[in-house]
């Protein structure tokens, strides 16, 4: 069984295109489960910060629920920033799983903002409401050296990266029944 991983900055579009495959992957009979990094910050990991360490526990939260999932033959979609490139070649390796990075220009995702992360990451050292931790931004964040596909939803509009992501996984589950 597969397990699918996202990685990119925050509003690149990972959760929008996380929910379109587990669409496009219901009606070809898959059953899916996204397990949303903003989500699970709410629940499972609502204990933890934002230091280095703290990020490295919470993606080890995310997979052992999508092991679990992957076990019950549910294809898990870990959608979460998932900054450390060591991290994510080792959740690839040790559990088989693909990596998709969901990539997307700064600039662009500061044109976005959809949740004002970046407006507040830009402002000046001293306004009291700057953010010190925007992975990408103020924090780290290492560009894939692995990813099995690059969507870069800066350039592509919704569909076509979800039609494009659909086809890539397809093509790993097609062979993986053969």
């Amino acid at each position: 069984m597969l397990m699918i991983v996202f990685t990119g900055l925050s509003g690149a579009g990972k959760s929008t295109l996380a929910i379109a495959l587990q669409e496009k992957l219901a009606a070809v009979n898959y059953e899916s489960a996204i397990i949303d990094g903003d989500v699970y910050r709410n629940t499972i990991c609502k204990d933890l910060g934002f230091s280095e360490a703290d990020r490295r526990e919470n993606i080890r939260r995310l997979t052992n629920v999508a092991i679990e999932k992957k076990q019950a033959g549910i294809i898990p979609i870990i959608a979460a920033i998932n900054p450390f490139d060591d991290l994510r070649r080792e959740l690839c390796e040790t559990n088989g799983a693909i990596l998709i990075y969901i990539k997307c220009s700064l600039e662009k995702l500061i044109q976005r903002d959809t949740k004002g992360l970046y407006k507040k990451a830009l402002l000046p050292d001293d306004a009291p409401e700057k953010i010190w931790n925007l992975t990408g931004v103020n924090d780290r964040y290492d560009v894939p050296s692995n990813a099995g596909l690059i969507i870069d939803t800066g350039v592509e509009n919704m569909e076509s990266s979800a039609e494009k992501l659909f086809s890539y996984v397809k093509s790993i589950l097609d062979q993986q029944t053969c």
